[in-house]
């Protein structure tokens, strides 16, 4: 007998955004909940720092070098294995309702599948995409084909002028300041609450879920985009946090010449970020130079980060609501997690790229069993991965761990976790490429550098998650650590995953 699964993710969403990870500005009462009735765990780890890949690993249960999507703007494969699909064949009701990200999304105008699917209104004959039967796709704003942007233009079409434009003049990455400190992403947005996207992906969940029959087992990814930039919640919503009063990162060092010596002791592509010598990523605004960035800025950025998450957290619990009205209460197995995490300050940074530290690399996680199966609640404090989702969720339906699943089942309080956990990462944007392979311990986050533009494959990264939690000393040269790191490169070496060949084309940005 299956069970009904509901699969809660956001878009960049730190570990310590929550108040039961130790969150201090943001209030999670319903997220905090679940964790309080499930398994809460400390050292999750993405596959990739960047949102497709790591999506497609949630997607897959497969690592980027095996299901190829290795960078933003590679579009997963049509034919991609999915636990979607494992669902669908064993009898599930499927939805992805929210923020796919599967493919490249940006140009309305482009040939990619989820803006065909939303533009058209329907699935490919055989009425399904990647396993799922129903499909409601949302990013922020109203630009582009997805269901969200085309119900705000046909509904409200005043509020196409209300959202933070994601390109500037010169179709770059848009990195105008706004707010009171002139931050970059941050917006004044006076869209009324009920249209943000936030509600409207919790309204549609569940409408699909009030359209099911009590004794149909479902699988839902409810996918928010927030609290990802633009950081542009509705504004009648700001009074929740004043930024004023917004505790400073213990991430971020206050002094200039601190943060600087930090990043100098940090392979070179650190700096030539922070000095604006340097693109990160497709989501980065070239145009943006970190050092710029002020300590009042770090403070806004923070509080509307904060405010995304509170309403995402109300969200859910509306969701929670409607479950239990139909009296599933205690039938449904809950997962909530993120695809990566943000920088918020931390180094003197904000967004993401090729830097993998506990930032962008330790996520929000929770598993809430239903409760019909008694869980014992309780924490897991060693390391698992995000690749352990679809093993994971095989497993609540009763369907045996498929043999292209390269993860394994989460582990509960008590059980053994993995010894040590993958991160790729892979870019090539103008004319710089960075190649990192990173495994995560218990106590170490250990960073091989492959050779490249910027490197020659000696470089790299050692912390000790023990003595140095914010990463700042990096002990890579260090003669008194050379047997941890030549153990932890072993473990590594023995971590690499199958790679798919041909390399995937980058098609377009996202």
């Amino acid at each position: 007998m299956g069970r009904k699964i509901l699969l809660v993710t956001t878009d960049q969403q730190r570990y310590d955004t929550l108040g039961v990870n130790g969150g201090v500005i943001a209030r999670t009462p319903v997220v905090d909940g679940l964790a309080s009735q499930g398994f809460r765990y400390e050292r999750a780890v993405p596959q990739s720092v960047v949102c497709m890949p790591s999506r497609s690993t949630i997607l897959t249960g497969q690592h980027p070098s095996t299901h190829g999507v290795w960078m933003n703007g590679v579009p997963l494969p049509l034919d991609a294995p999915s636990v979607a699909a494992l669902l669908r064949e064993n009898g599930y009701r499927t939805a992805l309702i929210g923020k796919a990200h599967f493919e490249p999304f940006l140009d309305p105008f482009t040939r990619f599948t989820e803006n065909a699917l939303a533009a058209t209104g329907t699935v490919p004959s055989g009425g399904e995409h990647r396993g799922f039967e129903h499909l409601e796709l949302a990013t922020h704003g109203s630009a582009g084909q997805l269901h969200y942007a085309r119900w705000l233009r046909a509904n409200h079409p005043e509020a196409a002028a209300m959202f933070y434009p994601a390109l500037d003049a010169d179709l770059e990455v848009n990195s105008a300041g706004g707010g009171e400190t002139g931050a970059p992403q941050v917006h004044v947005n006076h869209v009324p609450r009920g249209w943000y996207h936030t509600d409207w992906v919790a309204d549609h969940t569940i409408a699909w879920l009030d359209s099911l029959r009590s004794g149909d087992d479902w699988f839902a990814w409810m996918s928010f985009p927030d609290p990802h930039h633009p950081w542009d919640p509705p504004q009648s919503e700001m009074s929740r946090v004043d930024w004023r009063q917004v505790p400073l990162p213990v991430g971020y060092p206050v002094d200039r010449s601190e943060r600087e010596a930090i990043l100098d002791a940090k392979p070179r592509h650190w700096k030539m970020w922070y000095e604006g010598r340097l693109v990160s990523n497709f989501e980065a605004p070239p145009k943006w130079v970190p050092a710029t960035l002020t300590t009042d800025q770090v403070r806004e950025v923070n509080a509307r980060n904060a405010v995304e998450c509170e309403l995402i957290d109300e969200a859910v619990g509306r969701v929670m609501d409607a479950i239990a009205a139909r009296g599933w209460e205690h039938d449904v197995d809950v997962i909530f997690t993120t695809d990566h995490g943000e920088f918020q300050g931390d180094f003197g940074l904000l967004f993401k790229g090729p830097y993998h530290v506990e930032s962008l690399m330790r996520l929000p996680l929770i598993w809430r069993p239903a409760l019909s199966s008694r869980p014992t609640p309780g924490v897991v404090s060693t390391p698992v991965g995000l690749v352990d989702l679809a093993p994971t969720i095989a497993s609540i339906a009763g369907i045996d761990r498929a043999g292209w699943m390269q993860g394994s089942v989460l582990a509960k309080p008590s059980e053994t976790t993995h010894e040590g956990v993958l991160t790729e990462w892979d870019s090539e944007l103008y004319g710089v490429d960075v190649h990192l392979r990173t495994v995560s311990t218990s106590e170490w986050v250990c960073t091989a550098y492959k050779p490249g533009t910027l490197y020659d494959g000696s470089e790299g990264e050692l912390y000790n998650l023990a003595e140095d939690p914010l990463q700042r000393v990096n002990l890579w040269d260090d003669p008194a650590r050379r047997a941890d790191r030549d153990d932890l490169l072993s473990l590594l070496g023995e971590l690499r995953p199958p790679e798919r060949r041909p390399r995937l084309d980058l098609e377009a940005p996202v």
